[in-house]
């Protein structure tokens, strides 16, 4: 019924590439393996590229730390890992990249001994004084409120002599006052020493989130205030 011998047929010729120069020819297995020769370099390219860019991050803008101690409590806690801007360490002119203000989480190279790491909160700026009264800072005089201090963790209220800031140095305390070595005890912080403020918080994961720096108004305290608490 169905004759299936080429005998019978007519054989219409072939077809080639010079017969249309519109017509392209694909090899498939050449394009397969050229394809995926120019998806895998493409693919290097990218990964360099992102290394290139968490490299130079890393060196001038952002840098990991990892929190050691109990001194930040109850803001920081220990093991927590943080994000640390390191623009704070380079200026341009007149303009300060990353400005330090009272109240910043900062980490800086302990001026004792420069290879260890500290974190702290900035407390006295250049060219202010600085005094501990019964516990309480007075900042020129001023009362300064810390309301991120808890009372559990600031029992012992020390007092210490006024001290004054000089210029390009920092008096950094930690949050839990019973339990921390700052400048109280060790004096200011070098401008040059300090290599970052703590931004963000990227582990532990109940705790992710961008660091809350305080921001304050200094109150003034009367001077018969000041003579009451002298005296106890």
């Amino acid at each position: 019924m169905f004759d299936f011998q080429r005998k019978n047929q007519f054989d219409f010729g072939t077809h080639m590439a010079a017969d249309d120069r519109d017509i392209e020819v694909y090899r498939v297995k050449n394009e397969s393996r050229q394809g995926l020769w120019t998806e895998s370099l493409k693919l290097l390219r990218d990964v360099i590229l992102i290394v290139a860019v968490l490299v130079l991050l890393g060196v001038f803008v952002a840098q990991p730390v990892v929190v050691e101690g109990t001194s930040m409590l109850p803001q920081l806690h220990d093991g927590e890992r943080l994000l640390v801007d390191k623009l704070v360490y380079y200026k341009i002119k007149s303009f300060s990249w990353g400005h330090l203000e009272r109240g910043d989480v900062i980490v800086f190279w302990y001026p004792r001994d420069p290879d260890k790491s500290y974190v702290k909160r900035v407390i006295g700026l250049p060219g202010e004084t600085v005094e501990v009264r019964n516990g309480v800072v007075f900042i020129n005089g001023q009362e300064l409120k810390e309301p991120y201090l808890e009372a559990e963790r600031n029992q012992s209220l020390p007092s210490f002599p006024l001290k004054k800031v000089d210029e390009h140095f920092y008096f950094v305390m930690g949050d839990n006052r019973d339990n921390s070595s700052d400048s109280r005890y060790w004096g200011t912080v070098p401008e040059k020493y300090i290599y970052g403020k703590a931004f963000f918080r990227y582990w532990n994961p109940s705790n992710i989130g961008f660091i809350n720096h305080a921001r304050y108004n200094l109150e003034e305290v009367k001077p018969d205030e000041i003579r009451a608490e002298s005296d106890e």
